[in-house]
């Protein structure tokens, strides 16, 4: 007589899923790569993005500088941009035990974007036409005061919701760190009151965020940014995983709470920061990704998900691009237009999910 399990389907290991996830990813990746080169207002085959990429020359000249100097610096930026912010998000849920903290949605964001107001403002205010133009020259150096004043905005934000997170539970946490947010977005407003019009468009323009607009020059800072924000979060996998199973466990293994703490927020600051700076406030990415990669992968370890959401940031960084840069008849769509397109109904099912278990 059999019995009703030997009927039952085997299920599958989890080291199997993984091992067959990764590679999908990679190749996921791999070809949305490839699209963002050569899918555009102007379309370019395959192989002669090849050609440029190895230093040959292209049957088009035209073809080298869109690839080399628009489309490649902007789908770099993508993938750093999607790596950093989804990262961001998964350490900021661990550390806060909140499925919906992340960057912009405890404020971070907001404090970087406050950070960068406050330093364009204070070059027109302190400056005549005359510095603009020398200042505009060094450019290396005013790309890193932007940095600068991003990493400034963005930890004092961070701190704010640090020392806010030991007094409230986490539904107040989440709505203090919105109303951060909304502080800090009126705050910017309030200073670009006292700034010329030129200035407020281009600073709208930057607040619609965009991978676009960061050149190769651009990237020489930013890269090294996203680089440290990555190896600190390799540092904190161990911790991190700790952390999950509370803060009483996590001493027990050794772990020193405040130095881990500590670490895996420089490494969000430097995340957020940076990408905010260059790219303007990028929604979504830090609050789906991460539950994606949960569900993709059935599992809380860090040592899995890390690797699992840089490479589904990056994807989901270069399909929301893609579908903006496509040939369009009309040029409507905003990056987080279609970001939310992606993220909204994950985060509806995350609120959705949570509900039903709690009843």
């Amino acid at each position: 007589m059999t019995t009703t399990t030997s009927r039952l389907p085997p299920k599958r290991s989890p080291q199997l899923r993984i091992a067959v996830v990764f590679p999908v990813l990679a190749v996921v990746l791999a070809v949305l790569f490839a699209a963002e080169l050569s899918l555009g207002t102007v379309r370019i085959p395959l192989g002669e993005i090849a050609n440029v990429l190895l230093g040959g020359e292209p049957s088009q000249e035209i073809w080298r500088v869109i690839v080399l100097e628009l489309r490649l610096p902007r789908a770099i930026t993508a993938c750093l941009a999607g790596t950093a912010l989804a990262l961001g998000g998964l350490t900021l849920q661990t550390l806060f035990r909140n499925p919906l903290a992340g960057p912009w949605a405890l404020g971070i964001t907001a404090g970087a974007q406050l950070g960068v107001a406050m330093v364009a403002v204070a070059g027109a205010v302190a400056g005549s036409a005359g510095l603009a133009v020398a200042l505009a020259r060094l450019g290396a150096i005013a790309d890193l005061s932007l940095a600068t004043g991003a990493f400034a905005g963005a930890t004092a934000m961070l701190m704010g919701v640090v020392a806010l997170s030991r007094r409230v539970n986490a539904v107040t946490l989440l709505i203090a760190g919105l109303m951060f947010g909304f502080l800090a977005q009126g705050l910017v407003a309030v200073l670009l009151h006292f700034t010329t019009e030129n200035q407020v468009e281009v600073f709208e323009n930057w607040s619609d965020g965009s991978f676009g607009g960061v050149t190769p020059d651009k990237l020489m800072v930013l890269a090294p940014a996203v680089l440290l924000g990555l190896l600190l979060i390799g540092a904190s996998i161990k911790p991190l995983n700790a952390l999950l199973l509370g803060e009483r466990y996590a001493r027990s293994l050794g772990v020193r709470i405040r130095r881990a703490r500590n670490t895996a927020l420089v490494a969000v600051v430097c995340l957020a920061g940076s990408v905010t700076a260059y790219c303007g406030p990028i929604l979504f990415l830090d609050l789906a990704v991460p539950h994606l990669c949960r569900g993709l992968c059935r599992t809380t370890d860090h040592r899995i998900l890390v690797p699992a959401v840089a490479l589904v940031g990056s994807i989901v960084a270069l399909t929301a691009d893609l579908i903006v840069h496509l040939p369009w008849r009309q040029h409507f769509l905003h990056l987080n237009a279609v970001n939310a397109l992606i993220g909204a109904p994950v985060v509806l099912w995350v609120l959705l999910r949570r509900r039903s278990a709690n009843a």
